[in-house]
């Protein structure tokens, strides 16, 4: 057997393992629904209003920064754990990369994306 034969193997059996068990977990759940389960939770008070609302898009621009930066870090750590071995060539390539994503920041903070208000 190929070693690279397992990969399929593998991705084929996790798939039926989890297909299996949602299919058990269907068929022996109770089935008992109501209205009062349909309704959504609000800190326990009923909601008010549409539940589509406006969503500003900092938001998402601030998670996006955080990804980034929180990847960087993913990088950043083991580069540190081995910097010893790596000499020269390494510090050169991470100088580089972090020199990348400070433009970055640099940039969206030009461009006023990291403003609040």
């Amino acid at each position: 057997m190929s070693a690279y034969l397992a990969i399929p193997i593998f991705i084929i059996a996790g798939t039926a393992i989890v297909l299996i068990t949602f299919t058990i977990a269907r068929l022996i759940r109770p089935s008992n629904p109501y209205p009062k389960k349909t309704v959504t939770y609000e800190c326990a008070e009923e909601p008010i209003g549409d539940s589509w609302i406006k969503f500003n898009p900092h938001f998402y621009i601030f998670a996006l920064i955080f990804v980034i930066f929180d990847v960087e870090i993913v990088f950043l750590f083991p580069w540190a754990v081995v910097f010893g071995q790596l000499g020269l060539f390494a510090l050169i390539e991470m100088v580089l990369f972090i020199a990348i994503l400070f433009y970055g920041l640099f940039y969206a903070w030009k461009k006023g994306v990291l403003k609040w208000v």
